[in-house]
């Protein structure tokens, strides 16, 4: 309920000059719960607090529990943070001397209803009399921009276009899970608190300054409100300032949050009025439909899904949805000179979840609500706020957690080789990280460490976390000798299946799960020459609560990551110099010469003494394109594109510069369907001519193609008998259970535990389609169920592995993710495991690992 962000006039008569969108100046009203330091209780002491602050940037609300801040008129983004940070640090220094702290959040958890009077103004008073329990259980807290657009009718306008973004803004600044003691359920339960006021929430189609002002006159009319300040739309023209005013968020404890919201909503307006000015139709979004994406966000903040208005009702992961709309507002953010800025503030959004979910992992470390208090008053201070050792909670500085399982800190102990880590994190503190986050940031910049998602126009940083995670010694050599048995099995499975499938004829492999199965191409057929079939595979294992590893997946397509995690560790170098790093760690450095060998030995007769290898990669489109210059460049052979071959009197050759160059081994970095239609030098598919060298033995890729059979989940139940089979060894690794719902008694076993169960398709890749049972909504399992029914052969089930869990930063304390470990399996003459394997993370709340997902990584310490 902000009632005054001072402005002046000719602030607003200078934007009224403006035909661009660098003079959109910005303001933020921010509101501030009064707690208790002792107590943790929500206090009605805000007067004490203002009685010695200037009226001119801090004010009293309706409630006495609540301070007001109103930031100076800000031109940039650096100057409404500065604004923000210096009106904070003074409410709370006052605060603090009275001892009391100060909360940005949507509300606080701990509330004495009765002991919370309004602010005593006959305003303020009237309101109580006329809306009684609204008035009283209004103790939530908004945070208000303002943008500077003095044209009313404009503003209007702008109001009315700016709609279908307004749920992804409520739900980055989701910060309000507690109500009255008690979890809510929601991310945000301010934003349903508000939405009871009569005037609160969308205002319908306003189609002029003079209608949106027969409007309030009307609503006044009506005696629901008395005057034009009681209007309580989502953005509405400030009904006392030249300004345009979104009032859908919650206060974020986090002021870099407020920042982005700015940010995003200055971007939004922007293109609001360039569309007003152009004459475009406004993009109306029914009504409900656009309550249900408000009511979305505010159940689900960052952690769930959001609607992906105005594309579709189709709910979204809320990091896609976020990274669209930042994609979209390019072109304004780029005008305004904040593409940047709001960028890195939402990959650091997206990085940490909300304030919500933060909230709730304090809540559950101890199941303490003083503990979530704790947390948002360090929050908004710029602090943070952990659990000692001792269970107590302390001001600042990084502590270790207690979680089962977790592999550095197991019920809250520090694993010995853990401790040097721990002591360098914990003499930086939050701060300190930040600051060697930034320095990450920016050297994974100027390397070009980026990534790209499918449907995205920008690339984003490679997800990196500072904290490294270590395999031990013992660990890592039953790893090595357990993968490359497996690698093994499953390349002499790949060739079998291609040739004479005596895996079949003797029983192993029911033939239904080869000739089912979608990866299943004739192309594997085109290797004449009997070999190697995967030089590079990759093997995701994990590890269980009891320290138990086993392998989930495995990858002889086109296995990425490691370029990444070579890099991950020369990152960790950089921005972490003081970390300990013990005699026996493994460089990583190894690891292209290792690569290159592998390809080398894969080289045909045809290729004499001295192969040709050569990358080939679809170019900067490809998700991986850092990855392919890095290892090219590092094992010293040419990076090419399809462009660049031509197949010549059934030899493949590079083309440059007018010249033709023989190649013996390819190292296939794009998948096989996009090689096939791919065009070669010569304008040409390179498919039909690759085919005829393919069958001519005089070029090798690696891997081959059809290789995916390998990594089918169907044919993944079978690899303990396959190693047996082709080896005659017991299998070294363990594998998780799983039921294929291609057998009849499996697959009802399977539909009777679906709540119990993580269903995968056969085909799926990074996260794709499965559905974990114990996570599901009745909604997913039921689609699993009618999915499994109509093709049970293309539908396997596993139990659900107890993860572990590893130390992350979330941008303010240590906290537990789940993590799994990509390893790379070269194999030339002989198998060699890659001295560099990948730790991937798992976002906030989630047990899916893959970068696209919004899952991270970590510099992966291997010990030998």
């Amino acid at each position: 309920m902000t009632e005054s962000l001072r402005v002046s006039e000719d602030d607003g008569a200078k934007e009224a000059d403006s035909s661009t969108g660098t003079e959109l100046t910005l303001g933020v009203e921010e509101e501030l719960h009064v707690v208790d330091l002792k107590t943790r209780e929500l206090v009605p002491r805000a007067p004490e607090v203002l009685d010695q602050l200037d009226e001119a940037h801090f004010s009293a609300e309706l409630h006495r529990s609540v301070v007001e801040t109103n930031t100076p008129v800000a031109a940039t983004l650096d100057e409404l943070r500065d604004g923000i940070v210096s009106l904070r640090r003074r409410a709370i220094g006052v605060a603090e001397s009275l001892g009391l702290g100060l909360v940005a959040a949507g509300t606080v958890p701990l509330v004495d209803l009765d002991s919370l009077p309004v602010t005593p103004t006959s305003r303020y008073r009237r309101m109580l009399d006329e809306y009684q329990m609204l008035a009283r259980e209004q103790l939530i807290c908004g945070a208000q921009v303002h943008v500077g657009i003095p044209d009313r009718d404009e503003a209007v306008s702008i109001a009315q276009r700016v709609a279908p973004a307004l749920p992804v803004l409520l739900g980055l600044s989701a910060s309000s899970p507690y109500w009255m003691g008690e979890d809510s359920g929601y991310a945000s339960v301010r934003s349903l608190v508000w939405l009871r006021w009569p005037t609160a929430g969308d205002s319908g189609v306003v189609t002029s300054a003079a209608d949106h002002d027969a409007l309030v006159a009307d609503l006044i009319a009506s005696g629901t409100i008395t005057d034009p300040k009681m209007v309580y739309f989502d953005v509405r023209p400030s009904a006392h300032l030249p300004t345009v005013e979104l009032r859908v968020t919650d206060s974020s404890p986090d002021a870099d949050t407020v920042v982005l919201l700015a940010g995003l909503f200055r971007g939004l307006v922007l293109r609001a009025r360039q569309d007003y000015r152009a004459g475009r139709p406004i993009e109306v979004i029914r009504p409900p439909l656009h309550r249900a994406a408000m009511w979305r966000a505010a159940r689900s903040g960052l952690e769930g899904d959001l609607l992906d208005l105005p594309r579709s009702p189709v709910p979204v992961p809320a990091a896609v949805a976020v990274e669209r709309l930042i994609a979209e507002l390019r072109p304004q953010l780029e005008e305004l000179g904040d593409w940047e800025q709001v960028f890195d503030l939402s990959v650091q959004a997206l990085s940490r979840g909300s304030s919500a979910a933060r909230q709730r992992r304090a809540m559950t470390r101890r199941g303490r609500i003083s503990d979530v208090v704790d947390l948002v008053i360090a929050d908004t201070r710029g602090g943070a706020t952990g659990i000692g050792p001792d269970g107590q909670t302390v001001p600042a500085g990084l502590t270790p957690y207690s979680a089962a399982g977790d592999e550095a800190f197991p019920n809250g102990d520090v694993m010995p080789d853990y401790q040097g880590i721990v002591n360098v994190l914990s003499a930086l503190g939050p701060a300190g990280l930040r600051r060697r986050e930034d320095a990450k940031d920016d050297e994974q910049r100027a390397r070009g460490i980026t990534f790209s998602v499918a449907g995205e126009a920008a690339t984003r940083l490679f997800p990196f976390d500072l904290v490294p995670r270590l395999v031990p010694a013992a660990d890592w050599r039953e790893l090595r000798l357990g993968l490359v048995q497996r690698v093994r099995a499953l390349d002499a499975f790949v060739n079998d299946v291609y040739t004479d499938r005596v895996v079949v004829k003797d029983g192993i492999v029911p033939d239904w799960v080869i000739d089912g199965s979608p990866e299943l191409r004739p192309s594997g057929a085109l290797v004449s020459r009997p070999g190697v079939r995967a030089q590079v595979a990759g093997v995701d294992l994990v590890r269980d609560g009891e320290g138990n590893w086993c392998v989930l997946e495995d990858n002889l397509r086109v296995p990425s990551g490691i370029g990444y995690a070579m890099q991950n560790r020369r990152l960790t170098e950089s921005v972490l110099p003081e970390l300990p790093r013990p005699d026996d760690l493994l460089s990583i450095e190894e690891t292209p010469r290792l690569l290159l060998r592998a390809l080398l030995d894969a080289a045909g007769p045809a290729a004499g003494d001295n192969p040709a290898v050569v990358v080939l990669s679809q170019g900067p489109d490809d998700s991986a394109w850092f990855e392919h210059r890095m290892l090219a460049e590092e094992m010293g052979v040419p990076l090419v594109r399809s462009t660049e071959l031509v197949v010549d009197e059934g030899r493949v050759h590079r083309v440059r510069n007018g010249r033709k160059y023989p190649v013996d081994v390819i190292y296939l970095r794009m998948g096989e369907d996009s090689l096939v239609h791919s065009p070669g030098a010569n304008g040409m598919p390179l498919g039909p001519s690759l085919v005829t060298a393919l069958h001519a033995d005089t070029v090798v890729l690696a891997n081959a193609l059809g290789n995916g059979i390998g990594d089918d989940k169907a044919v993944y139940a079978y690899v303990p008998r396959l190693i047996e089979y082709y080896l005659g060894e017991k299998p070294l690794l363990a594998d998780v259970p799983t039921y294929l719902c291609g057998i009849p008694e499996q697959r009802e076993q399977v539909l009777g535990r679906l709540e119990e169960l993580v269903c995968k398709p056969v085909d799926g890749y990074g996260g794709d389609r499965i559905v974990i049972g114990p996570h599901a909504s009745p909604e997913d399992i039921a689609a699993v169920r009618r999915q499994i029914r109509t093709a049970p052969h293309r539908w396997v089930a596993q139990e659900v592995v107890d993860l572990s869990t590893h130390p992350v930063f979330d941008g303010q304390q240590l906290a537990p993710r789940h993590v799994d470990l990509r390893a790379f399996v070269f194999t030339g003459s002989q198998s060699v495991v890659a001295p560099a394997a990948l730790t991937r993370v798992a976002p906030a709340g989630s047990m899916i690992v893959n970068s696209s997902r919004g899952g991270g990584s970590k510099d992966t310490w291997l010990f030998g």
